[in-house]
Formats: C-alpha cells, sequence, structure tokens
C-alpha cells in the first residue's frame, strides 16, 4: 500500500504534537514535515518530550514544503484566527487536502476560503460527506462532546431545549500561557468561564439544526464551561426533558451510533479515564425520577485533544482516503 505523505504546519503545540505522535505511528502515512515558526530548526522532541528515541525529524520553517505536490494532506495545527491567512498565503498545492483543526472554517457561512470548500468533519454525522471531502474543517473539543451527546435526540425530532454543563483539562486552552493556565491557578481550583456564550455554540447549532431537518425548530442550548484542575479530558451533562425511559434511549442512541467505531453507549457511569489517551467517546443516560421525572441527563466523556481534535482529524483523513477507519487509532488508554 503506498502511504500518504502528511506536514503539519503548527506542530509546537498540543494539537500538533498529538498529530506527531498519531501519524509516526500509522502504518499509511508517511509524515514529510513538522512546521513552526518558533521551534524551526529544533527537534521535535526538544518540544514533545515523549517523542525521544521516536524520531530525529527537526521542526521546519521552509515555505516551500507546502508546494510539495506530492503531498496528499496537510494538517493546520495553528491557533485561532490564523487558518485563513495561511490557506491563502502557505501555497499549499491544489492537489493537497487541508485539514483544519481551529475554529475559522466550521460554520456554513465561513466555510470557503479562496477556491477551497471545508466540509464540517463530524464522522457521525457527516460521514458520506467526509468520504468526498477535499478539505475539512474539524470540530471542537466541546462541539464534538455536545453533538455527540445529543445528535440522537435532534436526529428523531425529540430535541426542543437543552442546559448542558462541561469541564475541560488545561491543555483546552493551548499551549501559550495566561493568567487562568498557570498551575497556580489552575491546581485545587475550577471556574466557570464564557457562560452562555462559548465559540462553540454556533456549530453544534448548525450540526443539531440539520440532523433534526424538517422534524423539529431548531434546539434552544444553554451551555456554561468549566476549567478543571486536571491535565485532559473532557465531561459534559446535558439535561433534556424527554418521556423516553433509560433503556428506550439508551436503544435510540446505540441504533445511532451503530457503526460509529468510536462512540459507545454504556450502562454504567462513565469517567475520564476510561477515555483520555484515546479516539474514543463514552455515553451514559440517566432517567429521572420524583420531581427529576420526564428528565433524562446524557452524559458524554473524551479526550479533548484526539477525540476532541487530533484524532478526529487522522479519523477524517482515513475516511477521505479509504482507509480503514480506526487505522492509527487504536490508543491505549490510561485507566489508573
Amino acid at each position: 500500500m503506498k502511504k500518504l505523505r502528511v506536514g503539519i504546519i503548527g506542530g509546537a503545540g498540543y494539537t500538533g504534537g498529538e498529530l506527531v505522535r498519531i501519524i509516526l505511528q500509522h502504518d499509511g502515512v508517511e509524515l514529510a514535515y513538522v512546521q513552526s515558526r518558533s521551534q524551526a530548526g529544533k527537534p521535535l522532541y526538544s518540544v514533545h518530550r515523549d517523542l525521544i528515541s521516536e524520531t530525529e525529524m527537526k521542526f521546519t520553517n521552509d515555505p516551500a514544503l507546502n508546494r510539495d505536490p506530492s503531498l496528499d494532506v496537510v494538517f493546520l495545527a495553528v491557533p485561532h484566527g490564523e487558518a485563513k491567512t495561511v490557506v491563502l498565503e502557505a501555497g499549499i498545492s491544489a492537489r493537497t487536502s487541508i485539514i483544519d483543526l481551529s475554529n475559522e472554517l466550521r460554520l456554513e457561512a465561513t466555510c470557503r476560503v479562496g477556491e477551497r470548500e471545508f466540509v464540517y468533519g463530524l464522522p457521525e454525522l457527516y460521514r458520506d460527506r467526509i468520504k468526498s471531502a477535499r478539505n475539512i474543517a474539524n470540530p471542537g473539543c466541546f462541539a464534538t462532546t455536545i453533538q455527540l451527546s445529543l445528535l440522537p435526540l435532534a436526529a428523531t425530532g425529540k430535541l426542543e431545549r437543552a442546559t448542558i454543563t462541561g469541564i475541560t483539562g488545561a491543555t483546552g486552552a493551548g499551549v501559550a500561557l495566561s493568567p487562568t493556565s498557570h498551575f497556580a491557578f489552575r491546581d485545587n481550583n475550577i471556574q466557570a468561564y464564557k457562560t452562555l456564550s462559548h465559540q462553540h455554540m454556533g456549530e453544534v447549532g448548525e450540526s443539531l439544526a440539520r440532523a433534526a431537518g424538517s422534524k423539529a425548530k431548531k434546539p434552544r442550548l444553554s451551555f456554561i464551561p468549566w476549567r478543571g484542575d486536571f491535565t485532559r479530558g473532557i465531561f459534559v451533562s446535558s439535561l433534556v426533558d424527554s418521556n423516553l425511559s433509560k433503556a428506550e434511549a439508551t436503544e435510540m442512541y446505540r441504533k445511532f451510533y451503530a457503526g460509529h467505531p468510536f462512540v459507545s453507549v454504556v450502562d454504567e457511569a462513565v469517567d475520564l479515564k476510561s477515555c483520555v489517551n484515546t479516539n474514543h467517546a463514552l455515553i451514559e443516560i440517566v432517567q429521572g425520577t420524583g420531581d427529576a421525572a420526564g428528565q433524562l441527563a446524557i452524559h458524554c466523556v473524551l479526550d479533548n485533544l484526539i477525540k476532541g481534535a487530533s484524532g478526529q482529524a487522522v479519523q477524517n483523513m482515513n475516511l477521505m482516503f479509504g482507509l480503514p477507519e480506526k487505522m492509527g487509532l487504536r490508543l491505549k488508554g490510561s485507566a489508573f
């Protein structure tokens, strides 16, 4: 099998590092280069210390590498706000597909840059579109978790309103330091942020509306995200009004996600360690009783850097190029 040749632009951050780790052990891919303006000339392992003995490759900032027509895919792991500029100015060959991990190109109103159109890359909703796409806008981490929590309800016209809370690890803020990402702030601390105004809710609303089609009005969503005092992972809880029993809801969810290998609906309580360092998302459904009768709580957990970012990007690449969907993504979790 001829291997895909891929490059990474913005390889010094958390998502760039995860892309390198996954691609190096992916049997269908050859890593051609990893670009970083700030780290050019340094070994990858000088930044991503777990790559010691794994590769001697160095970061580059040579723009000529982007123009190589033999490249099959370029992953953009650049900071939010830079993707459009890179697409327009980096000189990426027209035959090379782009998978962007930032938030710029995810909405229908912003998915076109120059001659390129970006398809929203949530495989559990847009699998067929992804398979025929040339360019992908990878979903956000919170957006992925919320959508996986609510898509089966939306698709059956059973979602009118959801009240959502979610907590994310420190890596969700990116590698650049800020007052709320320092250890002194994060340790033994949690904080609500962007209450009712998180940037991922636009893409969530578009996907849920598309899933519902003509079955229902656009659902009303309220979301309060939290910063957690742990490194990685997302735990989202969504409260919805529903007359479904737990058994009925679980059966509906399992039917919806049949054939989607990275989403599992489980009967037991979910926890972060069950999915951290993997591309899996776990969903648990709880039926309300007593004063909470007529309500369902949907809990969903995943790794924000893998299923919420780099792993999902590789999953999309696999679908785009006809590779086995799980190729390169059989990752070992850390259960303890």
